[in-house]
């Protein structure tokens, strides 16, 4: 990474910095060693593996189970997501997943759930995931249709679909969230972890993208599971979903940053090298003019994440609004510099196995999932017209004394 001037930021301390720069050494010598594009499913359980193996995955879970804090340090985990982006997407992949796959039942699970499922995650001996998405229901989480019907007194069956699933396939457990009736909407959903070898789980399809990724459609018939795997209270499944994503939403933002970063590296690596009309690409004023928006644009945007992950360090009980925009203006700007990127690199940044090239295909999913930006943006008003709201009330309240 040229400019890695960001970790002298007082948003980090000396730990982060640490972690951040042995993190880096790292992942440039053992990341190539294990990834194969062409194969990700055996790319990402070598990664799982690796990672766990090099102490890594201790950051997603807590040190009471394995881990490296008591709680999350989402700063740790925006850190390691740009830092293994900027190496390869695979890696950041394998790296999110096990920590959003295993986040509700680190911030919601009872005991029992922590105790069993969250070790071997650290240890990278097992695969996560998370699965929320529906054919007909992805950001309107309230439309969710897969079913948690009662099956005797303290057993659960469930039956549905469940779509674009990271990990689909190759995971060991899944964190699955279902609509158990105890009202109707977002109130009447809850989660459940569901192991892949459970009887009537079926892996329906493979999803191909642009960007290989393990990904599928997941189907469940008559899946019964004691209330045990249950992931907080009956009828809390939307406040464990949005409590997961108000810690790792910051996170994408992070990869996004890794994405950026390496682009903007390759950009000024090749126009610095590449002749042009006798001289370096790089002394045209158009491409100056170009690489310092490219710059500009990852500061501002690298402000933004990890504003977004300090606060919830700080203890902030939820940062629905930072994360949002934090999300929201990492994944745009990424993609922006990834296309000014390869307009640099010319015909080349077209060329299969070019990284710029790579990273235009990685980028482009993440101004989806996780909450597409134009979700962000309504996400991020609502909270502004709350905040009117509240100062409104006790603007009331004021002069009524």
């Amino acid at each position: 990474m040229i400019d890695a001037s960001f970790l002298s930021w007082p948003f980090f301390e000396d730990r982060h910095r640490r972690f951040a720069e042995v993190l880096a050494s790292w992942a440039e010598k053992e990341v190539s060693l294990v990834v194969d594009h062409h194969d990700v499913d055996a790319s990402c359980r070598r990664l799982v593996r690796r990672l766990g193996e090099g102490g890594w995955l201790k950051a997603v879970v807590p040190q009471a189970y394995g881990g490296l804090y008591p709680a999350f340090d989402v700063r740790t985990l925006c850190l390691a997501r740009e830092t293994l982006a900027y190496r390869d997407g695979l890696a950041d992949f394998a790296f999110a997943m096990q920590g959003l796959g295993t986040g509700p039942i680190t911030l919601f699970g009872s005991e029992e759930l922590k105790s069993r499922y969250l070790p071997p995650v650290a240890r990278g001996e097992a695969i996560a995931a998370f699965a929320l998405s529906e054919p007909e229901a992805g950001s309107d989480v309230a439309a969710m249709s897969t079913t948690a019907t009662p099956d005797g007194p303290d057993h659960v069956r469930l039956d549905g679909a469940k779509t674009w699933i990271s990990n689909g396939g190759i995971a060991d457990h899944y964190v699955v969230f279902a609509r158990s009736g105890e009202a109707p909407g977002a109130k009447g959903l809850s989660a459940y972890v569901v192991d892949a070898e459970t009887p009537g789980l079926t892996v329906q399809e493979r999803i191909d993208v642009i960007a290989p990724h393990p990904l599928a459609t997941l189907r469940f018939e008559g899946c019964r599971l004691p209330l045990s795997q249950r992931v907080g209270g009956p009828g809390e499944g939307f406040k464990v979903a949005m409590g997961t994503l108000d810690v790792f939403r910051s996170t994408v933002g992070a990869a996004a940053l890794g994405f950026a970063r390496r682009a903007m590296d390759e950009a000024l690596s090749h126009a610095s090298s590449r002749k042009l009309f006798g001289a370096p690409l790089s002394d045209l004023q158009m491409t100056q003019g170009a690489l310092a928006d490219m710059a500009t644009g990852v500061d501002a945007a690298a402000l933004l994440v990890y504003r977004a992950a300090w606060t919830k360090d700080q203890g902030a009980e939820r940062v629905t609004r930072e994360a949002a925009m934090a999300k929201m203006q990492a994944t745009e700007t990424a993609q922006a510099v990834i296309d000014r990127a390869m307009q640099i690199f010319g015909g080349l940044g077209v060329t299969k196995g070019v990284k710029v090239e790579e990273l235009y295909r990685e980028i482009r999913a993440l101004r989806i999932y996780e909450g597409a930006t134009e979700v962000q943006k309504i996400v991020i008003a609502r909270e502004l017209l709350k905040m009117l709201e509240g100062q409104r009330a006790a603007t009331s309240r004021t002069a009524a004394e």
